[in-house]
């Protein structure tokens, strides 16, 4: 395996016990990273020849060059040796020094940079070279749609479902942080196993997550989807009587990435499930079926005037046009001026 991969790539071929000479995980993800090192940490080599052939060092507590020093020594009595540096950002010494090192790399030698906050700059030399000579990954944050098939995926790998609205719940739950949402599915598989089901409910989640199963924000969004009036609207109330739990600019927000998704499936030359993914650069067709019940509600020319009022909304949220209470009533004002397009 060589250049810059994908996660599942990079597992997949970690599995099935092939080692790079060199990875370079940078990103502003940890997940991802921590994901790949404490693999590498625990499958690597025997545990009984770790205390010789395995170390883990902090960039600030070593340098560049005793790092490779020690890369290019050979493991005692096994096979390979394993050097992981945490928050190699702060890794001092010059970047040639790694260039030099990857042109010959020691075979036996496992090397990991796990580089946080911050990717290095492809432009240089570097970079290339680490690609050539073994992984270079990015870790990027994800965005909603991708959590969501995030929680689902994580579930499945634990020999559990769950629905799409427990997906939605643990993202409002707990953001785009993937260590906190692994955390609180963890919690989730420990209960279950306890339990004997296999199936994580709403009701599950919201006794052990403790977020409400029916004015969470996805809930929301769904009424808006399928036209529900009488659900947008009471949730909707129950947001504003709510404002600081749900503001208005956040609850906007979900609304209009929705639809400015919705805008670019209408634009898909195949409009399939297969082909709504491929335009919206989605890796699976979960979720597909949110916008392709859009599509069935909204036409194109209601999604574009939507969008125009979130827009405005957003704007007179903020204080342009405000007049008294610029925030009361203003997201069920939404709410109507979007189903009634």
């Amino acid at each position: 395996m060589a250049g810059e991969v994908s996660f599942k790539q990079i597992m997949t071929g970690l599995k099935k016990g092939t080692y790079s000479p060199v990875y370079y995980l940078m990103g502003d993800e940890p997940y991802f990273i921590d994901r790949i090192s404490d693999y590498i940490e625990q499958n690597a080599i025997p545990e009984d020849e770790r205390d010789f052939n395995q170390i883990v060092v902090y960039a600030l507590d070593t340098s560049m060059q005793n790092v490779l020093e020690r890369a290019r020594s050979y493991p005692m009595m096994g096979q390979r040796q394993v050097i992981i540096v945490k928050e190699a950002q702060h890794l001092s010494g010059d970047t040639e020094l790694l260039s030099a090192y990857l042109t010959m790399p020691q075979p036996s030698t496992v090397l990991v940079f796990c580089h946080r906050n911050g990717t290095l700059d492809k432009r240089k030399k570097v970079a290339g070279d680490i690609a050539r000579a073994g992984v270079l990954f990015t870790s990027k944050k994800l965005g909603d749609s991708q959590v969501l098939q995030f929680v689902d995926e994580y579930v499945s790998e634990k020999g559990l479902t769950i629905s799409s609205k427990g997906c939605s719940m643990i993202a409002e739950s707990v953001g785009a942080d993937l260590c906190r949402i692994t955390g609180e599915l963890d919690k989730l598989a420990v209960s279950m196993a306890r339990s004997g089901d296999k199936e994580i409910t709403p009701e599950l989640i919201e006794r052990l997550v403790g977020i409400s199963k029916d004015y969470n924000v996805f809930e929301f969004r769904d009424a808006i989807i399928n036209k529900n009036i009488f659900k947008a609207n009471q949730i909707a109330l129950y947001y504003e009587k709510n404002s600081k739990t749900y503001p208005i600019q956040m609850v906007s927000a979900v609304l209009f990435q929705y639809f400015a998704n919705l805008m670019l499936a209408y634009y898909a030359p195949d409009r399939t499930e297969q082909g709504i993914a491929a335009q919206l650069g989605l890796k699976s067709t979960w979720g597909v079926r949110d916008y392709l019940t859009g599509m069935r509600n909204y036409s194109a020319m209601n999604v574009l005037g939507i969008i125009s009022e979130l827009r405005y909304t957003d704007a007179r949220s903020k204080g342009v046009e405000a007049t008294g209470n610029s925030t009361e009533g203003l997201l069920r004002e939404l709410v109507f001026k979007i189903l009634h397009q």
